[in-house]
């Protein structure tokens, strides 16, 4: 019987216009269906002009200028029907969504459901509940004890992944999928009778861990950084801008 790393297989990323999932916007987004290990992709991209200015900090990070997404983006508010549309197809169909720091990017496009179309992303799942296999999570847990940063570079690195674009949406979105595929057979013994159903059940339990953690390393350290224990999806504390 095929593992579940071995086999279907959807992922999805986002650029943003910055890093604060309540206020910035989403530039453009990409989902990745792969049927099996090693089989051709089917990747959707969305270009999405934010109507908002876009930093030149974050531009430098993804290379997408405003002149480029004013001239060339769609409207917000299709886009992101598309998007959740797209990922409920996926938890119908039965297959997992791969999402690198899951809390940052399916937070941003709750808030910019909630922004352009009066929805929410759980209102779209209601029917196919999310099932999100996280690569970070997965291998801070995993490899707790591994010294470093956890990047996605970091990552594809660590696991021998070609990361060909990084941030760009769909490189992106391809790349975090094949690291879940190699996280799976390196730590097979421990992940193999897991289902993905209770293994998203269990990287909330261990994101929780991991965000405790961090918190009283940064409390220690004297930094008044918050840590949001929350995932894959943070809760609305406050109306989004």
């Amino acid at each position: 019987m095929t593992c579940w790393y071995e086999g279907p297989l959807a992922a999805f990323d986002t650029e943003t216009t910055g890093v604060d999932v309540e206020t910035d916007r989403i530039v453009s987004a990409a989902v990745v269906v792969q049927q099996g290990a090693g089989t051709r992709p089917r990747i959707t991209r969305w270009l999405v002009n934010p109507g908002v200015p876009v930093p030149e900090e974050s531009t430098a990070v993804h290379g997408l200028t405003e002149d480029h997404l004013q001239r060339n983006g769609r409207w917000p508010a299709p886009v992101m029907e598309e998007i959740a549309r797209d990922l409920a197809e996926q938890g119908a169909a039965g297959r997992p969504i791969v999402v690198m720091n899951a809390p940052f990017d399916l937070t941003i496009l709750d808030r910019e459901l909630r922004r352009h179309r009066a929805s929410s992303l759980s209102r779209y799942m209601e029917g196919s509940p999310l099932c999100v296999i996280d690569p970070r999570v997965l291998d801070k847990q995993l490899d707790r004890y591994r010294k470093g940063r956890r990047t996605l570079t970091d990552l594809c690195a660590h696991y021998e992944v070609e990361l060909a674009d990084a941030h760009d949406a769909a490189a992106d979105a391809q790349a975090a999928l094949d690291v879940v595929r190699a996280v799976g057979r390196r730590f097979s013994a421990r992940l193999e009778r897991l289902s993905p159903g209770e293994l998203h059940t269990l990287q909330a339990v261990w994101h929780a861990a991991q965000a405790r953690g961090l918190q009283a390393w940064f409390a220690k350290s004297g930094s008044p950084e918050a840590v949001d224990p929350a995932w894959p999806l943070r809760p609305e504390l406050r109306a989004a801008a």
